[in-house]
């Protein structure tokens, strides 16, 4: 499969910078990528193409790749449907910041090598455009508007290599021909 390097990302260095475009409580991977596009699973630059269209159709046009995605609570419920994940990955999102996180979506996330974090109450400290530099190490949050810093829930170094490698399928590959 080859990437386009517009819409495809992994995370190689220990610093993300980027602009947030903010979202609410619940929002359900229906919204983030409608399930009249599932059977779109091989072209990365069409599915990316459907970000949040049906209920936030400026997104395509006002969001850039290397945004960072910031919501409130159980972003990514609704279907187990890879694809949300995926579309975000493929329009070049940076990283995800919630409150919390679907379960399931949380997984696809990781498995894709899309960043994501938990970050208690992340709403009720950035806006809309603010520009936020995340240590993903150590979890630390810095708002460059204000220079406000939250904590995130740090991430077990298993999960950053799999970040990290740009995906489970990578990492994997990555450890077994290290064994060999």
């Amino acid at each position: 499969m080859t990437k386009n390097t517009r819409f495809s990302r992994s995370v190689t260095r220990d610093r993300i910078v980027g602009k947030v475009y903010k979202f609410g409580n619940n929002i359900n991977t229906d919204v983030i990528y409608p399930g009249k596009y599932l059977s779109i699973t091989t072209d990365n630059q069409e599915m990316a193409r459907h970000c949040f269209e049906t209920v936030y159709p400026d997104f395509l046009t006002t969001a850039q790749p290397g945004d960072i995605i910031v919501a409130g609570k159980n972003f990514g419920c609704g279907s187990s449907r890879e694809q949300a994940a995926a579309c975000l990955k493929y329009f070049g999102i940076s990283l995800i910041l919630a409150e919390s996180f679907a379960r399931i979506f949380f997984r696809n996330a990781i498995n894709l090598g899309l960043p994501v974090l938990i970050v208690p109450n992340i709403t009720q400290h950035v806006v809309h455009n603010d520009t936020l530099e995340i240590n993903f190490k150590s979890g630390i949050i810095k708002n460059m508007k204000n220079g406000e810093e939250l904590q995130a829930v740090k991430l077990p170094p298993f999960i950053l290599g799999i970040i990290s490698a740009g995906g489970l399928i990578p990492y994997l590959k990555n450890r077994c021909a290290g064994h060999e």
